[in-house]
């Protein structure tokens, strides 16, 4: 993973995968599909929604439908209680 995913992933951003439905401009009967991934952050989706409209404005295919997700990668780790602790030696202590 490269630093900039992990930079990301700790300001908040999640993996938003999007499926992009869309008609072929000499078939408009046949749909098409076409899957984008990147970093985003919810709820808004500011990348997804850039992404929509630059399809939009330069690509022939006119849009269909999109279905998206959106997961965060990195979120709060969970506290517990530890109740013991394995040395190198290979003794047990409790606490």
């Amino acid at each position: 993973m490269e630093n900039r995913e992990t930079e990301l992933m700790l300001k908040g951003y999640g993996l938003t995968t999007a499926e992009v439905y869309y008609r072929m401009p000499d078939f408009q009967s046949v749909l098409n599909s076409f899957i984008w991934q990147e970093y985003d952050l919810a709820p808004d989706h500011p990348r997804l929604f850039e992404f929509i409209e630059f399809w939009q404005r330069e690509i022939d295919g006119p849009l269909h439908s999109v279905r998206f997700t959106h997961r965060k990668m990195i979120s709060p780790g969970e506290w517990r209680n530890v109740i013991g602790e394995f040395s190198v030696d290979g003794g047990l202590t409790l606490h």
